[in-house]
């Protein structure tokens, strides 16, 4: 599935991406299903990806093609997300993005630093099949980043589920986008990316997207418990909330 094809309900089964002796515990189904009974209308809602008109503007800021960008929402970013994400890099110029979660994004965020004269993009995706046609839909609209194909891990810092084993990456970072891996894992499961933010250079920026959901929202309660040196707040910019943390210190 690439990018660029219908947004469906769900995001792709990672089923295969599990490591070898990993599986999902009784507590972690349990968190699932009832996560998943409370969001399913807020995923329905969110099918939608914003408004003809806000797309427009979306591919106008950024000079792309009318057919550029694909059905956007759901598991895919939304323009309330992707116009947040150009507004950041446009004022602040960041010199390294780290993206988790390969897709729409990456187009946006590339073809934004493109804009702004300056900036690398690296990007981790756990499907490599998906992570090849997003590099080729990246160089078709005059753009490159470093696109990894990252396999899974147990996830780290006592989160649940599973994450990039992403290797070596930038000692500093000064935005980091997260939209990925998917809910479905686990609603928890973004929780990890807190194990980058020691490298999160002072004013840097974090974008998480979906930040309105209920899993999200735990996330982000302990996020702030954890790190007194960041602010968090959670804005609706889109149909899927975002929240951003901005280190202080």
């Amino acid at each position: 599935m690439t990018s660029r094809e219908t947004t469906q309900f769900l995001p792709r089964s990672d089923a295969e991406g599990w490591p070898e002796g990993t599986r999902r515990s009784l507590s972690d189904i349990a968190h699932l299903i009832a996560i998943g009974a409370v969001q399913w209308p807020w995923l329905l809602r969110s099918l939608s990806g914003g408004t003809k008109a806000a797309k427009q503007r979306l591919l106008d800021r950024l000079d792309l093609a009318p057919d550029a960008l694909p059905n956007l929402g759901s598991w895919k970013a939304d323009t309330g997300f992707l116009h947040l994400i150009v507004d950041h890099i446009l004022e602040h110029q960041p010199e390294t993005v780290l993206e988790l979660g390969t897709g729409a994004s990456s187009l946006i965020i590339a073809k934004a630093l493109q804009r702004a004269g300056r900036g690398k993009l690296i990007s981790c995706d756990q499907h490599a099949d998906f992570v090849a046609a997003t590099r080729e839909w990246l160089h078709e609209n005059g753009v490159e980043a470093e696109l990894r194909a990252t396999p899974l891990r147990p996830a780290p810092g006592g989160w649940p589920g599973i994450w990039y084993d992403h290797g070596s990456l930038p000692d500093r970072v000064d935005l980091l986008v997260i939209d990925g891996p998917p809910w479905t894992i686990h609603p928890y499961v973004r929780g990890a990316a807190e194990t980058l933010f020691d490298r999160i250079s002072v004013g840097g920026k974090i974008l998480l997207d979906d930040g309105a959901r209920p899993g999200e929202r735990i996330i982000a309660r302990k996020w702030r418990r954890n790190w007194p040196d960041f602010e968090f707040r959670l804005v609706h910019a889109g149909t899927k909330g975002t929240l951003i943390g901005t280190r202080l210190r």
